[in-house]
């Protein structure tokens, strides 16, 4: 068996600054690789997250010009944790500016997580701009896997967790978790944002990968980002992406045209992987990789391995 595929070393970015949108947000993006290769967008999770220096590993920076940017409110994009002018369409429309600046005529979209239903979304606008799309942890934002992991599913594989994710909600509130949460998290009682937003944040923390990682899952418990990726997320969630339910699903057959890869782990406990299944179904034209012995996370091993295989077959570089 051939070893495990891991990062690339670590590069900086050549290039860096703010697309100001128009409508109250600067976008923070980092530009790095080798300027005039092979053009990429990353798209990270969340909603809510943030980009981070390994998330630039995972592209040969001889053979790639890559994107990577904060989504509105979260990371070095401003204002922090902001709400308005805040939904899936917008960030498809920032997506497009920032390909518009970049000026490229197509490029490989890459997105994991949230990532992959924000990639579904803006290949299925743009299909014509898409050269790959490189897709992992599939979240399709259907009610079923809302209600999966904020309701009741990852409640029995993880009760302990459950359990302190349910602490800040009175016993009254909690057949609508999400809901619950909302109110608190756009609420004026400062002390009772930070506590939900941790509690929110560190039950994601805790479950995306196979073993327990408190080297990874530690970053959800700092005040800044669980603020901005519980305010964000849950803003999200509760509004159903602004999709309508099944679209992604649906409106696979724009993708039929569009090179891909799927990428999923077997025991993915936010995403579950019928959904994948589901998408790979829709739209045959992908390869279709189910991870044995994997969570959720793009660091796990096998998942890893594979998103570096594929990001360097779609450059044209060969095992």
């Amino acid at each position: 068996m051939s070893e495990l595929r891991t990062f690339y070393p670590e590069t900086e970015p050549f290039e860096t600054g703010f697309l100001e949108t128009g409508d109250g947000h600067q976008v923070y993006w980092e530009r790095v690789g080798t300027k005039g290769a092979k053009p990429a967008v990353f798209l990270h999770g969340g909603p809510g997250g943030t980009i981070s220096p390994t998330q630039r590993r995972l592209f040969d920076p001889a053979l790639y010009d890559v994107i990577l940017f904060d989504q509105r409110g979260c990371g070095k994009s401003t204002p922090n944790a902001s709400l308005e002018n805040n939904t899936t369409w917008h960030l498809v429309a920032d997506i497009e500016r920032l390909r518009e600046m970049m000026g490229v005529e197509k490029w490989l979209v890459f997105g994991g997580s949230w990532g992959s239903t924000l990639a579904l979304a803006y290949s299925q606008t743009h299909a014509d701009r898409v050269s790959e799309l490189v897709l992992r942890g599939i979240y399709t934002l259907t009610k079923a896997e809302l209600d999966w992991y904020y309701q009741f599913g990852v409640s029995e594989m993880f009760p302990d967790k459950w359990e302190r994710f349910q602490a800040p909600i009175p016993e009254d509130e909690r057949h609508e978790m999400m809901a619950a949460y909302r109110r608190r998290l756009v609420g004026d009682d400062r002390e009772e944002q930070l506590r939900c937003a941790r509690a929110w944040s560190i039950w994601e923390g805790e479950t995306i990968t196979l073993l327990p990682n408190p080297a990874y899952s530690g970053t959800f418990e700092e005040d800044d980002y669980a603020l901005a990726f519980a305010r964000i997320e849950n803003h999200y969630f509760v509004h159903a992406g602004w999709l309508e339910e099944g679209q992604l699903l649906r409106d696979a057959y724009r993708l039929k045209d569009i090179p891909g890869t799927i990428i999923h782990g077997r025991y993915d406990m936010p995403c579950p992987a019928k959904y994948a299944w589901a998408l790979h179904k829709a739209w045959p034209k992908a390869d279709f990789h189910l991870i044995e012995g994997a969570g959720h996370a793009y660091l796990e091993p096998g998942i890893l391995d594979q998103l570096i295989r594929v990001t360097d077959r779609f450059a044209g570089k060969t095992d």
